[in-house]
């Protein structure tokens, strides 16, 4: 029954799963709007804190934030039932497209709907960007490390390391002086790491399992490789969907075309590179998080095994091993970051992380931005203006009026239908 008064802020997550296009940083814009300004649930130094501890972590980030908003409101409970709600919509997308791929593979997806949702995004993380300027550069040094932030994010977007390299460097820079934030309040007490042990003992046990079930050819041993390499994925990759993809590739794609596993005769998991490249597009075009790609992973891999009882099985282990790890660290770290914090060491890095939080979205801006509107403009396409447009426009909405972001991405897609 104390579950009913959360109704209303599980029916926003629902509409937020459904409209949330763009990645991590478009999914913030929304996340800010919705969450912060109109319902409250947070504030705009809560969600940027949230959001700053979610990038020190590997895994789905935007998932981790949205999370945390859910564990603040209403506890363990709550949050894995917004968890739940959000991903649920994209994996069940991605895992019917599983079932679906002969048919698409034969014919042209009418994706024009979509032409129109990356400018969009890109009008979502200027928002934020634009919010979040105002809140967390104040001195010099901020305003040194949101210009390096920024700069490394353009010239490294795709590399796995950039994002946690420059949010660990700012955490660090701002460390140089205390005379900012002097340490006052009195250290707490010992922290207690025991929780982490159940995300490290299930790491180990899947990989012990995945192996085990390989050397020993038990029936259904590609549901264990499933779940280690989803599950791996999702604990290692920092920089979320953009290094996800390359992993995957490397793991279902070329891997089992290398001469090791053609000598060896194993059984591995594959997918077909024209197959693979058609949920990464797919994933791309529809809302919620990227990280749902698992469970399109999940039912590809295991479609060959010809039961469509294991194909089903496939999708939702896939979709559970992906987003698994990223609820575990950030529900078992984030009580152990909130006694960290009382450290006045760990309260100024949290003045450089926020920093580089803004700095991350205004690099990430100028790449989108080199894409999907220069780069057009250069060639003399009509599509370049027309995006740098849509940006712009979708920005001044979500600045001065009162529109609902849903309503945003709703035009957006009947602008693209109808042109």
């Amino acid at each position: 029954m104390v579950l009913l008064r959360h109704i209303p802020f599980l029916r926003s997550v629902l509409m937020h799963s459904i409209t949330a296009f763009g990645g991590p940083q478009g999914h913030y814009g929304m996340m800010l709007k919705t969450f912060a300004h109109q319902r409250r649930d947070v504030t705009e130094e809560e969600l940027l804190e949230f959001n700053a501890f979610c990038n020190l972590l590997p895994g789905a980030s935007s998932t981790q934030t949205l999370t945390l908003i859910g564990y603040k409101r209403g506890g363990l409970p709550l949050a894995f039932i917004t968890l739940l709600i959000w991903i649920t919509p994209a994996c069940i997308i991605m895992g019917g497209l599983s079932f679906l791929i002969d048919y698409l593979k034969d014919r042209n997806l009418p994706l024009g709907i979509f032409r129109f949702v990356q400018p969009m995004a890109v009008g979502f993380i200027m928002y934020s960007a634009w919010r979040l300027f105002h809140i967390s550069i104040k001195n010099p040094i901020t305003q040194i490390i949101l210009f390096v932030a920024a700069a490394a994010t353009f010239l490294f977007f795709k590399s796995p390391w950039v994002f946690p390299a420059v949010i660990i460097c700012a955490g660090i820079a701002t460390n140089f002086s205390d005379k900012r934030i002097p340490q006052t309040e009195i250290p707490p007490k010992k922290i207690k790491w025991g929780n982490m042990l159940i995300f490290i003992s299930l790491f180990l046990l899947a990989g012990y399992a995945s192996e085990t079930a390989s050397e020993n050819n038990w029936k259904n041993r590609k549901l264990f490789n499933l779940f280690e390499n989803n599950y791996r994925f999702s604990s290692l990759v920092f920089g979320g969907g953009d290094v996800l993809m390359p992993l995957m590739y490397e793991q279902y794609v070329v891997r089992p075309q290398t001469q090791t596993v053609i000598e060896s005769k194993r059984d591995v998991l594959k997918i077909e590179k024209e197959d693979f490249l058609t949920g990464y597009g797919m994933v791309r075009a529809i809302p919620g998080p990227v990280f749902s790609i698992g469970a399109y992973t999940g039912g590809m891999v295991l479609r060959s095994e010809n039961s469509r009882i294991l194909q089903m099985l496939g999708c939702i282990l896939g979709g559970i091993a992906i987003f698994l790890p990223s609820a575990l660290l950030v529900l078992f770290f984030f009580p152990v970051w909130n006694n960290l914090k009382k450290y006045a060491i760990i309260y100024r890095s949290l003045e450089g992380i926020n920093a580089a939080v803004v700095g991350i979205m205004v690099g990430a801006i100028f790449y989108l931005l080199k894409d999907i509107c220069i780069t057009p403009i250069l060639k003399n396409s009509p599509d370049g203006y027309i995006s740098i447009l849509v940006s712009i426009i979708t920005f001044l909405l979500l600045h001065k009026t009162r529109i609902l972001p849903p309503f945003i991405v709703f035009a957006c897609l009947i602008v693209g239908w109808l042109l």
